[in-house]
């Protein structure tokens, strides 16, 4: 007796139920300047959370500092709230925004 194995189709998607813009690198996650983060916590935060090299997380931390807010990643929007939700879990004020496409 020879065991055979079934593949399976692959599921269809309907075109309306996945709206493209949800996949497309349209989402701003921005970091907001607080009184209470210290400028050496945001940094290390920046590169914790995106991999970066001191260099650019203080860069963007600077960003955040002098002009009030940094765009930090641009993404689809579902890892766009992903990595608002880590900044926020690090106590770190960050929102989503719809880019300008």
């Amino acid at each position: 007796m020879v065991a055979t194995t079934k593949t399976k189709s692959t599921p269809k998607v309907d075109a309306q139920s996945k709206n493209q813009t949800d996949f497309d690198p349209s989402f701003l996650v921005i970091c907001w300047n607080d009184p209470i983060n210290l400028m050496e916590y945001v940094t290390h935060v920046f590169q914790r959370v995106f991999g970066w090299d001191q260099a650019k997380a203080k860069q963007h931390m600077l960003e955040v500092h002098h002009q009030g807010r940094s765009v930090v990643a641009c993404e689809c929007l579902e890892k766009a709230e992903h990595y608002a939700h880590t900044l926020q879990k690090y106590a770190l004020h960050a929102t989503l925004e719809k880019a300008d496409v």
